[in-house]
């Protein structure tokens, strides 16, 4: 995983390079983990896990509304803007920018490094055995019957309505 980090700081490294306006960048996995980051100024272990739990949130705005599957998410703020990526199945790649950087450019570096990091995630994380812990068999549960519910539903209304006849008032004029 170490030849991984260095790869990823390294992406994030040219990246800044390509769009001087960035003031930090950084990438984290689905648990808001830092995996790299390059952010002077920022603590990343806290903008990794807002940009975790907001990528769950927007991941889930996305499908409710049926967008699909969450690509790229924007916040502009007073002094410049955070930008966030997916990066393959489960990581995520967050770019602090200047207020007077080229959102298109932005969007343009932002993506290509997602993907790239997203490869070098996700081919660490196909790599990894994935171990299932041995447990032992569990014990059956006794059997219980199951009582009928009452049901929910709102009695009939039995008691009689009253209807007053009505008298039909007819005026002539004359």
């Amino acid at each position: 995983m170490a030849a991984a980090q260095d790869a990823i700081l390294e992406e994030l490294r040219r990246l800044r390079a390509r769009v001087p306006q960035l003031t930090g960048a950084l990438a984290a996995d689905s648990d808001g983990l830092v995996l790299a980051q390059d952010t002077p100024g920022v603590d990343p272990e806290t903008v990794a896990a807002l940009a975790g739990a907001t990528r769950v949130l927007a991941a889930q705005l996305a499908d409710e509304t049926g967008q699909g599957d969450l690509r790229e998410l924007l916040v502009r703020g007073l002094y410049g803007y955070v930008a966030t990526y997916a990066a393959g199945a489960g990581a995520v790649v967050t770019l602090l920018a200047q207020d007077r950087v080229n959102v298109g450019r932005l969007h343009l570096e932002g993506r290509r490094a997602g993907a790239r990091i997203g490869e070098l995630v996700d081919a660490v994380a196909a790599a990894e055995p994935t171990e299932t812990p041995v447990k032992a068999p569990a014990k059956p549960a006794p059997a219980r019957a199951r009582a009928a519910r009452p049901s929910r539903a709102k009695p009939a209304d039995t008691r009689a309505t009253a209807v007053a006849p009505t008298a039909a008032r007819t005026t002539t004029e004359s």
